[in-house]
C-alpha cells in the first residue's frame, strides 16, 4: 500500500534488522499508518522510529530478544487484551514487547492506535487534568518525550 507520509529512514532502521524484527517492524508501521492516513514517520533520537499526529502516537525499538513498541498514551487507553508489558503507570509511554515467534494482536494495536490519535486530536493536555500534564522541566529530566505538552 503506497503511503505518502513516510520516511526513507525508518526502511534504513527496519532493513538493518534480522529477519524476525522486520516482519514484527513492518506489520507494526502498516497498522499505525492503517489507523490513520494522516500519520507520519520520522526519526527522532538519531534512529529510532516515531510515528506521530498531532504529537507521538508510538516508536519502535528494536532489542536483542524482543521488539518494543512505544505507545505514547500517558496511561489513559485501555489494555483489555492485557498487551503492555512495561511502565503500565508511567505517565508519558507505555511498552508492548513482542518476542520472536509471538504474533502482533493487530486489531486490539489498532484500535490502541486509534485512540491516542483521537486523543492527541482532541488537544491532549488541553483537556486532561494536570498531573497528566508533562511541564518541560520534567520532560527535561527524563529521555522520553511528552506524550501531550509541545511546550
Amino acid at each position: 500500500m503506497p503511503r505518502n507520509n513516510t520516511d526513507s529512514r525508518v526502511d534504513v532502521y527496519i532493513n538493518a534488522l534480522p529477519a524476525w524484527q522486520q516482519a514484527i517492524c513492518r506489520q507494526v508501521r502498516d497498522l499505525a499508518h492503517a489507523a490513520d492516513p494522516e500519520l507520519v514517520e520520522t526519526v527522532k533520537r538519531t534512529r529510532q522510529p516515531y510515528f506521530v499526529l498531532k504529537g507521538n502516537v508510538c516508536a519502535l525499538l528494536a532489542a536483542r530478544q524482543w521488539v518494543n513498541i512505544f505507545l505514547y498514551d500517558g496511561a489513559i487507553v485501555p489494555d483489555p487484551h492485557g498487551m503492555i508489558t512495561s511502565g503500565h503507570d508511567n505517565k508519558t509511554a507505555r511498552t508492548v514487547a513482542i518476542r520472536q515467534g509471538e504474533r502482533v494482536n493487530r486489531s486490539a494495536l489498532t484500535a490502541m492506535f486509534r485512540q491516542i490519535i483521537a486523543n492527541n486530536r482532541a488537544g491532549g493536555c488541553a483537556y486532561m487534568s494536570s498531573a497528566l500534564c508533562w511541564t518541560p522541566q520534567v520532560v527535561a529530566t527524563t529521555w522520553l518525550e511528552p506524550l501531550f505538552c509541545a511546550d
